[in-house]
């Protein structure tokens, strides 16, 4: 087992960019790449021409099932989980939208 992995990371007391880990504990294109993505992902992201048409185009679509959903199933807490889910499908497909294109 590598030395670095036997050892317990504490991020330093003194401010320090808590992403700076140890030397050889991340791959540093690893780093990168989770940095470039934490920055991308809690960024605002206007929208752009189309975009709020998509937006409003999975979100009836999304509302029509719920309602079918709502309607097929009986009081539960599975139904409560899919409406849920359907809810954070649409959610992750206008993050989708919104942040790659």
């Amino acid at each position: 087992m590598p030395e670095y992995a036997t050892k317990e990371y504490k991020p330093n007391d003194d401010n320090t960019d808590y992403a700076t880990a140890p030397a050889g504990t991340w791959d540093e294109r690893q780093k990168e790449w989770w940095q470039q993505k934490i920055e991308q992902n809690f960024t605002y992201h206007p929208p752009k021409p189309g975009q709020p048409e998509k937006y409003e185009h999975l979100r009836d679509k999304a509302k029509r099932l719920a309602f079918m959903i709502d309607g097929f199933c009986p009081e539960s807490r599975e139904k409560s989980i899919a409406l849920t889910k359907l809810e954070e499908a649409v959610m992750w497909a206008n993050a989708a939208i919104a942040r790659n294109e």
